[in-house]
Order: C-alpha cells, then sequence, then structure tokens
C-alpha cells in the first residue's frame, strides 16, 4: 500500500499510523499487538462500507457510507459520517458526533455532542453532554446526560440522569432523576423518579416512590404506589395507587387516590374524585361526586353533586349543589344546602337550607329554612331559626344555650 493509505478493497495490518489514514471502499484493516489496536495521529478517513477488525483511535474519523469498528473506539475531536451508520462493538468515546443515519455502540459510550439523523442505540452507560436524535434512542445502560432531544422514540432500561428532555413521541424509563421532561406521546417510568417538571401531550405512567415538581398531562395520569409533587392539572384522568401530597391538583375528569390525599392548596375536579383515606385541602370543588374517608379544607368545599363520607367533611364553608346528595356529617362555621338536595346531620355556626332540601338533624347558632323543607331528626340552634310556610319538621325546634357535640 501507499504510505497511509489503503486501497479499496483491500486487506491490510498497521500499528500506529503518523498523520492522516485514509481508507479505500469496502477495505478492512486489521491491528497489531494485544489487543489488536490502530493509533492514527491524525484524522481517519473512510470512502465507505470499511471495517476496523481492532481497537482504532484517532484525532478526528471522517467517513461516508456504513462504517463496522470490531472493538474500542476513541476520537478525541469528532466523528463524522455522511449517508451512513457507524457500528461499535466495544466502548465509544468522542467529543462530537455526527452520522447522518444510525449509531450503535455495543459497550460504553462518551461524549459531548451527538446529532443523529435516525437511530443511537447503546448497550452499555451513556454519558455526555447533549443528545439530538431524529428518529429513536434505545439504551441498555445508565444514562447521565445534560440533555435528551429525540423525534421520535426514547427506551432506556436503567436510571437516568438528565436536565433536560424532549420527545416528539413516547419515553420509557427506570427511574432516576430528571429535570424538566416535556414528551408530545407518552411517558413510563418502571422505577422511582425524581423530577422537577413533566409535560406531556398524552399520558404518564409512574411507580411508586416519585418526588417532583409540577406535572402537565393532556390525557391521563396514573401512579403505582405514593406520589409527591408541587401541582398537578390533568385534563382526563388521574388515578393514584396509595398517598399523595403535594400544593395544587386540578383533573378535569376523574380522580381516584388508593390512600389518603394532603393538599395544602386547591382540589379542582371536573367530574368524580374518589379519596379512600383522609382527604385535606385548603379549598375543594369537586363538580360532580367526591368520596373520602374524611374531607376536610381550610377554607371552602363546594360539590355540584354528592357526597359520600365515612367520617364527614369539614371546613369554613360547605356548599353542596342542587339536588346534591350527602352521605356523613357536615361541619362548618358556615352550610348552604342547595334546592332539593339531601344530607344528614349539619353541625355549622350558620345554616341555610334552600327550597325543597331534606336533612336528618340540624345543629346550628342561625338557621334558615326555606318552603317545602323537611327536617326527620331534630333541630337545635342557639340563636334563630327562620322557617318559611311549607317546613316540616318530625320534632318541635329546640332553642338551646349549648349544641350537642358533633361526634
Amino acid at each position: 500500500m501507499t504510505e497511509n493509505i489503503v486501497p479499496p478493497k483491500s486487506t491490510v495490518t498497521l500499528s500506529s499510523v503518523e498523520g492522516d489514514l485514509e481508507v479505500g471502499r469496502r477495505a478492512v484493516v486489521k491491528g497489531e499487538g494485544s489487543p489488536p489496536t490502530v493509533a492514527v495521529s491524525g484524522t481517519v478517513y473512510i470512502e465507505g462500507d470499511c471495517v476496523f477488525d481492532c481497537n482504532l483511535s484517532a484525532e478526528n474519523l471522517d467517513g461516508e457510507d456504513d462504517v463496522t469498528i470490531k472493538g474500542e473506539l476513541e476520537v478525541r475531536n469528532r466523528v463524522k459520517i455522511e449517508d451512513g451508520r457507524l457500528v461499535v462493538s466495544g466502548d465509544m468515546k468522542a467529543k462530537r458526533v455526527e452520522i447522518d443515519k444510525s449509531l450503535r455502540v455495543e459497550g460504553d459510550f462518551k461524549f459531548d455532542d451527538v446529532d443523529i439523523g435516525g437511530r443511537l442505540e447503546v448497550k452499555g452507560t451513556t454519558t455526555g453532554g447533549r443528545i439530538d436524535v431524529g428518529g429513536a434512542f434505545d439504551a441498555n445502560g445508565e444514562v447521565k446526560t445534560e440533555s435528551i432531544d429525540v423525534g421520535g422514540s426514547v427506551r432506556i432500561r436503567s436510571k437516568v440522569d438528565v436536565r433536560d428532555i424532549d420527545v416528539g413521541g413516547t419515553m420509557e424509563i427506570e427511574g432516576g432523576r430528571v429535570g424538566r421532561v416535556d414528551i408530545g406521546g407518552s411517558f413510563v417510568s418502571k422505577g422511582s423518579l425524581e423530577f422537577d417538571e413533566i409535560n406531556v401531550g398524552g399520558t404518564v405512567k409512574l411507580a411508586g416512590g416519585c418526588t417532583g415538581g409540577d406535572i402537565d398531562v393532556g390525557g391521563s395520569f396514573k401512579v403505582e404506589g405514593d406520589l409527591k409533587f408541587r401541582n398537578i392539572d390533568v385534563g382526563g384522568v388521574v388515578a393514584i395507587s396509595a398517598s399523595a401530597k403535594g400544593d395544587d391538583l386540578d383533573v378535569g375528569g376523574k380522580l381516584k387516590v388508593g390512600g389518603g390525599l394532603h393538599l395544602s392548596g386547591k382540589l379542582d375536579v371536573g367530574g368524580v374524585a374518589e379519596v379512600r383515606g383522609e382527604l385535606v385541602a385548603g379549598r375543594i370543588e369537586v363538580g360532580g361526586k367526591l368520596y373520602a374517608g374524611k374531607a376536610n379544607a381550610d377554607s371552602t368545599v363546594c360539590v355540584g353533586g354528592s357526597i359520600e363520607t365515612v367520617e364527614g367533611v369539614q371546613a369554613s364553608y360547605v356548599r353542596i349543589g342542587r339536588r346534591g346528595r350527602v352521605e356523613g356529617p357536615i361541619r362548618a362555621d358556615e352550610a348552604l344546602i342547595s334546592k332539593r338536595a339531601r344530607v344528614e346531620d349539619v353541625y355549622a355556626k350558620d345554616i341555610t337550607l334552600e327550597r325543597d332540601v331534606r336533612a336528618r338533624n340540624l345543629y346550628g347558632e342561625r338557621i334558615r329554612l326555606e318552603s317545602g323543607c323537611q327536617v326527620t331528626g331534630e333541630v337545635r340552634y342557639t340563636a334563630s331559626l327562620e322557617a318559611a310556610p311549607g317546613v316540616t319538621f318530625a320534632k318541635t325546634p329546640q332553642k338551646v344555650d349549648e349544641l350537642p357535640l358533633d361526634t
């Protein structure tokens, strides 16, 4: 061969090369030593469809079409492959990587910046700065990078540590630590996850033990276990199998929590809210039905439909919508029961029953009953009782000095 030139379709054995190395199309390069290695001080230029049956190190790697490295690849600066693929059977290390079609690394992959037009596949660990892939990113080992930007799908079968993620399609990981996550389709974490922000257009499914900040989901959000968060805004359904704790939770459709739910701020559910344990919030607003072991709010509970609890509902202000149904006691400073609603026991300073409400027992300082109301139990008050014509009592109301305890 001419010095530093490997002819096309030839097979040559090299050791170290001073300067650049040119490799013709469909050539095979073998190395010397154990393991076989070729060390190039300059740039390796590859015409295409070449195989390096050895470890390879160089300043740069510049090629066309498909290139295969049957060993380790260490490039001190840049790897660039036009109109082709790069396959590395060992570890790979480079600062910048630009490949039009795909890159497959069977070992560990270390880099500063990666730009792949089609697919990136790493069997070992992935460590570096920025990953930009047009199609899909598939990794078996742990991934620790500054950012991942993928147009299609991402599948990582180990934990991740990534500051910024932007994926057009779907993403599945095994937990870890992420900063901002922006997914167009669906997002799945099969292990516990720490996060700053999750923004997904479709669906999200998380394992238990996740802790993080804001969650914004267009479709459904499911957690298999406990969850700690800052704010959740979901257009469809939220299902948390255990307990949850956060600031605000806004659900357009249905909420189901298998344990307790503790919020420092507001719970806003457009449809049905079901909390098997204790529900605690600054404010509770439910458009449809509320089921809870116990419901406590610092300020207001407003429910358009029915409330069913084991230990009752308590707030500064409780409002039940028209034709609403309440099972369990109501405890409040002020309780407003809208037309044709049905309630059991109400304990409040101020109680108002609008037209045609049916109640069991009323205990308050000031009680006002509109026409058509029915009280099937007893009425006790300390200050005033206003009853419109047509109100019926099972027992004569009693003015008392002290109200009974709401046990």
